[in-house]
């Protein structure tokens, strides 16, 4: 799917930084898997002059839904936190069934399928931090809706190296096709 939509800046500047300018156009040149459903949004206006932002969503073979958003942040003058003049900030939040939910090991999982999609992709970067957290819900009275609920949401930034962030975009799409359990492409799942 090719991203067609006007880049959105935080900033009223007639015209982005060259290096902004890069990183948006590899982002829009990534090619998710036909899972993946990607948009571009309006990003968050006060987190850095120039900022860029995809939503996406993919269901899994499982009907497990994951829903997430990168955010690609640009200052010139960059920040001491980030170690650099651009920032990815991505979250991304899905349900889990009750038995993949009660697992002790989901938090360290979930942070794997990030660092192994960034590995896998080549994407270089610095400055990689972020959470990820179990949530449990339970409805009561008329609160319509399943009576529990289980999810995961992980967030996390990181400085990319170079403005070429086609691998990041393609680290994004590939974490999220890892959450809801999606095989490798060119691997057909069987079903009982």
């Amino acid at each position: 799917m090719v991203l067609q939509l006007p880049v959105v800046t935080a900033s009223k500047a007639p015209e982005a930084p060259e290096v902004f300018r890069q990183a948006v156009a590899a982002l829009r040149s990534v090619r998710p898997r036909p899972e993946v459903q990607l948009e571009e949004v309006r990003p968050p206006q006060r987190l850095a002059p120039w900022a860029f932002a995809i939503t996406a969503e993919v269901n899994g073979p499982a009907e497990v839904l994951a829903t997430g958003r990168l955010v690609l942040l640009h200052d010139p003058q960059g920040q001491e936190a980030w170690d650099g003049v651009l920032r990815v900030v991505t979250y991304v939040r899905a349900e889990l069934d009750a038995e993949l939910a009660s697992d002790p090991l989901l938090p360290a999982v979930g942070w794997s399928w990030l660092t192994d999609a960034l590995e896998a992709s080549g994407a270089k970067f610095a400055a990689l931090g972020g959470t990820v957290t179990e949530t449990s819900s339970a409805r009561f009275g008329d609160i319509a809706g399943p009576a529990r609920t289980d999810d995961l949401e992980l967030r996390a930034s990181w400085t990319p190296r170079t403005a070429e962030l086609q691998p990041h975009g393609e680290a994004f799409c590939d974490l999220l096709a890892s959450v809801v359990g999606l095989p490798p492409v060119g691997v057909t799942l069987f079903k009982p």
